[in-house]
Formats: structure tokens, sequence, C-alpha cells
């Protein structure tokens, strides 16, 4: 492929803050609630043990990418290590995770825009965002990274602009008075009050609050020196996960973790009895900056990851057809009727059955990191610490995954990814048979 030799012209610095703008979406802006709700203040736990996870698994896929630099990133690594199957599995497993994922992300985008447009139909503002997402995408590479870089900016703003709000309120204490030590031991004393099975339960949010880093790794050959990508990655997740637990712990400071809601981001709920003008308004911006971003990321990664299936015939080669375009044409229309079909599914399908199928998309994700472990320790000379640290990385993931054992809701989801999973098995299976009786005529 042409874009093995292709110059990059990202700087390492650059990588990282796509990384942010990549990263940081209603993952952690709301998923960040549900985390609170299942383990209590402990939560701190569970998004520090998704951050060591994220930064094994991304250091994994950066260091194959320096060794075996190519487009296809993740799906083309286990090609190399297990063949043609690994390559498809692979590959379509993400391809379907991330289309489901931004079915629902355009639906949230949706109703939060009905926050300031109450009379506003969800459709239309779903199809709104859909529409501006492609047109991001058609922009090619250099729009995808500007706006991915503005917008990854105000996003970390938000986040550093409610720290020194909050830092600001607990300083001037709760009723105006200087706030004291015991006020913030008392918010912590009942730090396990849900106990080991919490932190369990809550470490499937914390790991969505990183999902975005494979993104990072289809942008490794875009790099000037792509030897820096592991040097961008852990600036990156360093960078994030202390704004993630610094935020998370001063909200729960401001109030009782019991008072927090799903279905709101904890950081408005945090500041709602303060009377604090346009917080809301301000906060409700950001909720829709982060969860177009991360739709736009999911965008820019299907597209990529579909072009290098069809570029190997584990899809439609005609889709690869790039022309005077600066995108495969094809493959981009391929990915908005994909888009249309999934936005339709979320609202025909009763809410329960949607969550299902979410929970299970973002499983499908973590198999994804689990197989890049996997793939990691095959491909590449790994020194016994290094072999040691990814199967830290595998068992995070595997307890992680086994949490939606802990209830319903996601349990469904579980098994949904595993139907999932056997249908693109079977496929494999099949495409590998097909291929052994050409070779055999």
């Amino acid at each position: 492929m042409g874009s093995k030799t292709k110059k990059g012209i990202m700087t390492w610095w650059q990588l990282s803050l796509l990384g942010v703008g990549c990263t940081i979406g209603t993952g952690f802006f709301l998923g960040s609630s549900i985390a609170i709700e299942k383990s209590g203040p402990a939560v701190l736990i569970p998004f520090i043990l998704a951050a060591i996870g994220t930064y094994i698994v991304y250091d994994a896929l950066s260091k194959m990418s320096v060794e075996h630099l190519d487009k296809g990133s993740f799906r083309s690594y286990a090609k190399k290590a297990f063949g043609r199957w690994a390559g498809f599995s692979n590959g379509w497993v993400y391809l379907l995770s991330e289309m489901l994922i931004m079915g629902s992300q355009l639906i949230a985008l949706g109703i939060f825009t009905q926050f300031w447009l109450p009379s506003l139909p969800i459709w239309i503002g779903t199809s709104i965002y859909a529409v501006l997402g492609l047109l991001v995408i058609f922009t090619g590479m250099k729009g995808f990274e500007k706006f991915q870089n503005i917008f990854g900016l105000m996003k970390m703003a938000a986040i550093v602009m409610f720290i020194i709000v909050a830092v600001i309120l607990l300083s001037r204490g709760m009723n105006g008075q200087p706030g004291d030590v015991n006020s913030l031991l008392d918010t912590y004393k009942n730090f396990f009050s849900e106990g080991y099975r919490g932190i369990w339960l809550a470490l499937l949010y914390a790991f969505y609050a990183y999902g975005g880093i494979e993104v990072m790794g289809l942008l490794v050959i875009d790099l000037k020196d792509p030897k820096e990508a592991p040097k961008a990655g852990k600036v990156m997740i360093i960078v994030l996960t202390i704004i993630y637990v610094l935020s998370i712990a001063l909200a729960l400071t401001l109030i009782s973790w019991e008072k927090f809601k799903v279905e709101e981001s904890p950081f408005i709920t945090a500041l709602e009895n303060f009377q604090l003008p346009y917080v809301m308004d301000v906060f409700n911006g950001i909720l829709i900056i982060a969860g177009f971003s991360t739709m736009v990321a999911s965008l820019y990664g299907v597209l990529t990851i579909l072009t290098s299936l069809a570029e190997d015939h584990d899809a439609p080669a005609s889709l690869a057809k790039k022309g005077k375009m600066r995108v495969p044409l094809p493959a981009f229309l391929f990915l908005a009727v994909g888009l249309l079909i999934t936005i339709i599914i979320g609202f025909l399908l009763p809410d329960k059955i949607f969550e299902y199928l979410i929970t299970a998309a973002g499983l499908m994700l973590l198999y994804n990191w689990l197989f890049i472990l996997v793939t990691y320790t095959k491909l590449m000379k790994v020194s016994l610490w290094e072999r040691v640290k990814t199967i830290i990385g595998m068992l995070l993931i595997v307890i992680t995954i086994s949490g939606t054992l802990g209830e319903k809701t996601s349990r469904l989801g579980l098994y949904v990814s595993l139907l999932f999973i056997v249908i693109i098995g079977i496929c494999a299976f099949i495409m590998v048979k097909k291929e052994e009786s050409k070779k055999s005529v």
C-alpha cells in the first residue's frame, strides 16, 4: 500500500491533542454518573484502573505501529499475526461496534439540543448532527485534525473550568464559610460504601471514558516520526487521568454521591445548587461538543477501517475507490447509509433493547482491545516485563467484561455482543473455507 511510505505531517504533541479530542466525550461527561451510581466515592479506583488498562493497550498498539506501520492499524497487525480471518474479524467487530455507538451518540445529541430548543423533534437534531459530522469527514484529514484540535481544547478547558469553580466554592465553604478539612473527610468517610462489587460494576463505564485510543492508533501513520507514537499516548493518558480523577473527586466533594442522577452530567448536578449564572448552558454546550467530536472520531475510524477492509477484499473492493475526492466516495456513502440505519434502529427499537445493543457495542470495542494485546504478544518480541504488563492489561479487560454479569441490562448486552461475535466468526470461517477451496482447485 502506498500509504506505508507516505511522509506524515503531525508532531507527537498534535497526536496527543487529537487523542484528547477523540477520547473526551459523553462516555466521560455522562457515563461517569453511572460509574458514580455503581461504586459511590470509590469510583476513583475504576477510573485509575481503566487508565492503566488503556495505557497498556495503547502502548502495545503504538509499538506495533512503529514496527509495522500500516493504515489498517490493529486489523492489519491481527492479519499479520494470525492470518486473514483475524484481520477480517477485527475490522468488522470494530466497524459494527462503532456504527452502533455513533447511533446512540446522535440520539444523545438530539436530546441535549432539546435543553435549548424543547420543541425541536429529536430526529431533526440527530439528522443535522449526522450531516455536519459527514461534512467534517468529507474535508479529509486536515479538516478532521483542525476540528478535533479545537474541540479537544474546548473540552479540556471545560473540565479545567469546573475544577477551578469547584476549588473556589470549596475554599469559600458551602454556606459562605471557609470549608474545613472535616467536611471534606466526611464526604469520603464511606469511601467503600458500595463495596468491591460496586468497583467491579463501574469498571465498564470508566473504560468507556477512555474509548477512542484505537483512533489514535489509526492516526500514527500521519506522524512525522512514528517512533514518537508511544510518547504521544503516554502524555495524553496521563493528562486525561489527572483531569478525570480530579474533576470527579471535586464533584463528589461538592455534593453527596447519592444525589447524582444517571441521566445528567455529574458536573451539572454538582453545581446546580449554587445558582451560578449560565453554568447549565455552558455545560450543555460542552456536552454537545463532546458528543459530536467523539462521533466524528468514530466516523473517521470506521471510514479508515472500511477502506482497509475493502483494499484487502474483506469488504467489496469498490468501496475503496478514491478517484479525485479526499475520501473514497463509495465508502463515504456506505458510512452515510449505515449512520441512517443506526439512527432509525435507535428510534424504532424500545429503549431497553437499544440499551442492550449499545452495551454490546461497547463490549465489542473491549474485545478489540483484548485482541490488540493478544496480537502484540504474537507479532512482537516482548521482554518479560512487557509480557507481565500485557497480562495485567488482559486481566483488567476480562474483569471489566465479567462485570457485565452483575446486572440484568449489561448481562443481556454481553449476550448480544457474543451473538455478534459468533455471526462475524461464521462469516470469517466461510470466507477462509472459500479461499482454501480456490487454492486447492
